[in-house]
């Protein structure tokens, strides 16, 4: 018998308990695969493999490089392995401890050779918005993987949220239209299933298919990546919002610097790429939320490339690029999504296009946009 493997991740632990629980009651033939990294601070992660009646078998693993997510890693494919060697286990369900994003872990357990047939998140709706507002540190609310670990809790969720292609969401009688709209603007292409007692027979297939689907790391990796995300597309339901941006000239650096902190409070989650006039070959992600902004390089426009380094370029990449070629520009370009409810789709616009250079900027060329001032510099750590 051939060991599936489902990740099921999420911060909402009572959501992901559920959701775990109803795959053991519904999949014969399937455990649970849980680290408890909250042990760390002894020096340990604590391992259980769990059925449906209880608890199987327990052990420890001990930290890696004082790095409990580090232990965890290093813990997971030889006990998964051993599921699939007892020949016995139909489905090995991982899930994951609250922090912890499910990107990392299926590429590991691909990477050891096991098959991961579906990555979940589970969602309780009514704390979708609390999260998504929480700009804490982890290591301030005893959910750091490690010592180094500087995520935000904000950061975290969406990351956890927006990769799973699977939501499974639980019935929560605090939730509203617009908790539900949110989730589906937030991740629009998600397969999203409902978890709760009065849709019990249709959420047990349902569930069930939808882990069992089948599931690619390099698709998904793909997904996340800034150059080639499938980003949601304009909305407005329910109170809820989501603001597509898109141009085809560049930030002056000082302007948008300047302008950062109103754009990252204005809504709950926003991301995409953009475009510095100061460093014209550079893609840059933005990646916001709880109103906080990381901003990063994810290496230079296909634009700036010369021919022969093309056939380097993953064919996704290549694909997304053509899709969105300009004449002048090629794929240089600003894409970003702002997705919140009560947004103010005018009053970012505007503050936008402020923030572009000018035309006479913009005329005086690229030579002349490298000199300016490089207010970026201290947020990519060049």
């Amino acid at each position: 018998m051939s060991l599936s493997v489902v990740i099921v991740g999420g911060l909402h632990a009572d959501a992901r308990r559920t959701t775990v629980a109803r795959l053991l009651a519904d999949v014969p033939g399937s455990v649970v695969l849980h680290h408890d990294l909250a042990t760390a601070v002894a020096g340990t992660v604590v391992r259980t493999v769990s059925d449906a009646t209880g608890i199987l078998s327990a052990g420890e693993a001990p930290l890696v490089n004082d790095c409990a997510c580090c232990a965890l890693r290093e813990d997971l494919v030889p006990e998964l392995r051993r599921l699939a060697d007892d020949g016995t286990t139909r489905l090995a369900v991982v899930e994951l401890w609250d922090s912890v994003e499910p990107k990392a872990m299926a590429e590991v357990v691909v990477a050891g050779g096991l098959t991961v047939t579906g990555v979940v998140t589970a969602v309780d709706p009514a704390l979708l918005l609390p999260c998504l507002g929480n700009g804490d540190d982890l290591a301030e609310c005893g959910l750091a993987a490690a010592a180094t670990d500087r995520r935000t809790v904000a950061d975290t969720f969406a990351r956890q949220l927006e990769y799973a292609p699977v939501l499974a969401v639980v019935d929560s009688g605090e939730a509203d239209d617009e908790d539900r709209e949110l989730l589906a603007q937030l991740h629009p292409t998600a397969r999203q299933v409902r978890i709760g007692p009065a849709d019990r027979a249709d959420a047990r297939s349902a569930l069930a298919r939808a882990v069992l689907a089948g599931f690619d790391v390099e698709s998904a990796a793909a997904a996340q990546h800034p150059a080639c995300a499938l980003l949601p597309a304009e909305a407005d339901a329910h109170g809820v919002s989501t603001f597509v941006w898109h141009r085809r000239r560049p930030f002056h650096p000082e302007r948008l610097y300047a302008a950062l902190e109103d754009l990252t409070c204005a809504a709950a989650r926003s991301r995409g790429r953009f475009w510095l006039a100061d460093k014209p070959d550079v893609l840059l992600h933005w990646d916001a939320a709880g109103g906080a902004l990381c901003v990063e390089s994810a290496g230079p426009w296909l634009a700036s490339l010369p021919d022969a380094a093309w056939d380097m370029v993953p064919p996704v990449r290549r694909a997304a690029a053509a899709l969105d070629w300009h004449p002048e520009h090629g794929d240089c370009c600003q894409h970003l999504v702002f997705t919140s409810p009560g947004l103010d789709r005018d009053g970012l616009a505007r503050l936008l296009e402020s923030c572009l250079l000018t035309d006479a900027e913009y005329a005086a060329g690229r030579a002349a946009w490298k000199r300016l001032p490089p207010a970026f510099d201290t947020l990519l750590e060049v």
